[in-house]
């Protein structure tokens, strides 16, 4: 197991490399600069007088953006690396200074609560469809299992954003429930306490609800449809027979195998809901990062753009790395080979 999480190691950072590559030059791909966005930002955005041709070649000059495009990565990849410094970003550029901001500060701001909204839904997700999905496989074509596949495709069929809304509506109108933000008033500015964590959580709710829907619907199908698979195979025919519990039964072979899917699936779950959450981020005003990184996309701003790629890449690259490892736990028809016991040195 060590050789192995060993190997999978170098391979995400050297896949790291790759896309922080490929990310910095698309990035660098549309005409212009994020000088000639910031020129517009600080000309119209705050009315100060634009900077002239000698202050902006400056500016260029300072941040390296006169050299190559391999150049610029390896600067700013070198200064990642080495210092944590992602560059300064131009994006949210106060009318007090006018010389960018540290791209750590943007992100320590926005992705705390982007993991939390992620990691909630996530939890969410898997607590209804786990015990529905298995509930529908063993009492098949009943009618529970009618209702929730009914509402599993109505959960796929409705836009987020229609759901956010129609959400928000009835816990403010029916539960006075404080809606929008991600915390109350009184604990904008609060230290964190149990009371603070509290209100968050209720916060969370709505969003966590209305992203989580779509994809715990479409887990429930997939965990259902695999269950359903192995419940009809010999081993677990034999089983019962033997007079095991049909919980024990369940649990202990078939779901193991179903439950596959899940895991495999938490590589791209966590930058998918980071990323994919933009439209229902603006609409319940989230201070997430997916907003974020989308106005520094027009802005042209490349050091913030890179590290929001970078940062979603990694997220994927340990996501992925961790249910290779789970995968190994809980299924037991995967076996790592050249892990000390002889064999092949590589795959699973």
């Amino acid at each position: 197991m060590a050789a192995y999480i060993v190997r999978r190691v170098l391979l995400a950072t050297f896949t790291l490399l790759v896309i922080s590559l490929v990310s910095f030059m698309i990035v660098q791909i549309p005409e212009g600069d994020l000088f000639d966005a910031y020129d517009e930002l600080i000309s119209v955005g705050f009315g100060f007088p634009p900077p002239t041709f000698e202050q902006k070649q400056k500016f260029r000059e300072e941040y390296g953006l006169d050299n190559p495009i391999i150049v610029q990565w390896w600067d700013w990849i070198f200064a990642v690396v080495t210092r944590g410094d992602f560059g300064r970003s131009f994006t949210e550029v106060s009318g007090a200074s006018t010389s960018g901001i540290d791209v750590r500060e943007v992100i320590n701001q926005y992705l705390p609560y982007s993991i939390y909204l992620a990691l909630f839904t996530t939890i969410i997700t898997w607590v209804f469809s786990v015990p529905i999905g298995i509930y529908s496989a063993v009492r098949q074509n009943t009618l529970g299992d009618y209702i929730f596949t009914f509402l599993g495709f109505t959960g796929l069929a409705v836009p987020d954003f229609l759901l956010g809304l129609v959400l928000m509506y009835v816990f403010f109108a029916y539960f006075d429930h404080s809606v929008g933000g991600i915390f109350s008033g009184e604990y904008l500015t609060a230290p964190w306490s149990i009371g603070r964590l509290v209100d968050m959580l209720s916060h969370l709710i709505i969003p966590s609800i209305v992203i989580g829907t779509a994809g715990t619907a479409g887990l429930i199908r997939i965990l259902r449809n695999n269950l359903l698979d192995e419940l009809s195979k010999p081993y677990v025919v034999t089983a019962r027979s033997k007079g095991l519990p049909s919980w024990r039964v369940i649990v202990k072979y078939p779901l193991r195998v179903a439950i596959n899917p899940f895991i495999s699936g938490i590589g791209g779950m966590l930058p998918a809901l980071i990323s994919g959450t933009v439209i229902i981020s603006i609409v319940l005003s989230l201070p997430t990062l997916g907003p974020t990184l989308l106005e520094a996309t027009f802005a042209q701003d490349g050091p913030l753009v890179s590290a929001g790629i970078l940062l979603l890449s990694g997220l994927s690259v340990v996501g992925t790395l961790i249910s290779d490892i789970m995968l190994v736990i809980v299924d037991p028809r995967i076996k790592l080979t050249g892990s000390g016991r002889g064999g092949s040195s590589g795959g699973v």
